[in-house]
């Protein structure tokens, strides 16, 4: 009898112990507005699977990543550090890793709590110590240094080259009698660009966007590239390997603690959705794209169940940063908008200092451990490392993970207080301090000509409230200066 008791409480210990350890999913978007989905107003198109997750957990409509850009915004993921604080910039395809092998990372916190991590899809946080790496050897250090088991990605984004699928460390597909070479100064190897053979192209680049280098499958990319013509991927098959990757790597570790990074693709240029989906939005590739995407979160949702897993697994579905229409490729995105609001009620977009350009969509589910709701707390990615450390009970050391706020119980949907201040970084800097939004001075453009985006720059401060003025329409720096006196000194006090 002694034993059965022992047993008993042996399994109820293991089962209390598991729930507590959630399985972890983060789907980071790439260039997905807040007005994109259904679930946050889109009418012109629908996104089912994710307006499913929405009603599963916790939908935010304070919701931020740190930047207006992709490569700073996923360094504030893995870091738990503002990115400006080192000067962190859109990366080329050939850049050096920038974070840090030797310090606390997201997968990390995972890791130290048992965990096997794994990331599938877009890096673009560079890859070796140097510029200058052998593509045909082993590339490192990369994501499997700072905390990933596994790791499946393409190195920057894919309107950059190479062109290419690494799997821990190694480019996939390499022949040896064809090895790769790239280089972001000069023209390397005979294959054609885009500016040179423009009747080459699929799909034509932009005026002045740089998309007009090596052509990969008929599209002209940033960067130039020979060789590892048996490695290139695809456009149209990049999101499906991905999911395939995802899937996998959720199958083989449906027995033990997981956390899994899906960074996927969509609507980053250059848009080629895969043929099942064209046409389908009626808002050309970027809405295609985007039905896309809300397939693979249906995908991966449905992975989930048929391994029994559901109710133990918590998913965060965001963006990068706000969304671009035009980024480079003359894709129709423009022309068949149709009345889609990208951004939503929002102003600015990728690139803005305007609210557009870092509130995303943000949703939080787990069946098992959350309650389903909205919520208005400011939050933010930053924030991920100590909050997941507070769930695991993982010691976030002294020193490191410096900017990450423990916001568990907003995040949980326990708590409708968020964060306090949040930094913003995008065409200017700017704090949110409760319900109010300072912009300090910028001598940049109005209006970013390449993209056609607000760029929130001004020769003066702006003060907005936020929460009669979402859309940043009335300046009332000159009504209220002392407001606008009190959040300088708090952007100056985080910058020091």
């Amino acid at each position: 009898m002694k034993k059965l008791i022992l047993g008993a409480l042996f399994v109820v210990a293991t089962i209390t112990a598991r729930a507590q350890q959630p399985n972890v999913i983060f789907i980071c978007a790439d260039d997905l507005g807040y007005g994109d989905v259904s679930s946050y107003g889109a009418t012109r198109l629908k996104t089912p699977n994710i307006d499913k997750l929405a009603a599963k957990g916790v939908r935010f409509t304070n919701g931020h990543c740190t930047s207006a850009t992709c490569t700073p915004s996923r360094y504030a993921i893995m870091t738990g550090q503002y990115p400006w604080r080192k000067n962190a910039q859109i990366l080329p395809g050939d850049a050096a890793l920038i974070i840090p092998t030797n310090k606390l990372t997201l997968p990390a916190v995972f890791r130290k709590a048992g965990y096997t991590t794994g990331v599938v899809g877009k890096w673009h946080l560079g890859l070796g110590s140097q510029t200058a790496k052998n593509w045909n050897a082993e590339v490192k250090p990369g994501p499997n240094e700072v905390g990933f088991d596994y790791s499946f990605i393409f190195p920057a984004t894919a309107d950059r080259v190479p062109t290419v699928f690494m799997e821990n460390r190694h480019v996939l597909g390499l022949d040896d009698k064809d090895p790769i070479q790239v280089d972001y100064t000069k023209k390397v190897g005979n294959d054609p660009t885009g500016l040179e053979h423009p009747e080459l192209l699929k799909m034509q680049a932009s005026p002045n966007h740089g998309h007009n280098q090596t052509i990969v499958n008929g599209i002209g990319r940033i960067g130039y590239m020979t060789g590892g013509t048996k490695a290139r991927w695809v456009d149209e098959e990049v999101s499906f390997t991905f999911l395939s990757k995802a899937q996998a790597f959720i199958r083989s570790n449906s027995k033990k603690p997981f956390f899994l990074y899906l960074a996927v693709t969509e609507p980053h240029v250059p848009r080629m959705p895969a043929t099942i989906f064209r046409g389908k939005s009626g808002l050309g590739y970027r809405g295609d794209a985007i039905l896309q995407l809300d397939w693979t979160v249906g995908e991966i949702m449905a992975q989930l169940e048929s391994s029994g897993i559901t109710n133990n697994t918590l998913i965060v579905f965001s963006s990068d940063n706000g969304p671009v229409v035009d980024d480079g490729y003359a894709d129709e995105a423009v022309t068949l908008l149709n009345g889609h609001t990208p951004a939503g009620p929002l102003r600015g977009g990728k690139y803005s200092a305007f609210e557009g350009g870092t509130r995303v969509p943000f949703i939080v589910s787990w069946p098992g451990g959350i309650k389903p709701g909205v919520s208005d707390a400011l939050v933010c990615q930053l924030d991920f490392i100590a909050s997941f450390a507070k769930l695991l009970q993982v010691n976030v050391p002294a020193g490191e993970a410096t900017d990450s706020e423990e916001q568990l119980d907003a995040l949980l949907g326990k708590s409708r207080q968020g964060r306090k201040v949040l930094v913003q970084q995008g065409g200017a800097m700017s704090l949110v301090k409760d319900k109010w939004k300072y912009i300090e001075p910028s001598p940049g453009p109005a209006v970013l000509k390449l993209t056609n985006t607000e760029s929130g720059s001004l020769g003066g401060a702006q003060l907005y409230n936020l929460q009669t003025d979402i859309g940043e329409q009335q300046n009332l720096a000159a009504k209220y200066p002392e407001k606008v006196m009190e959040l300088k000194e708090a952007l100056d006090k985080v910058r020091k």
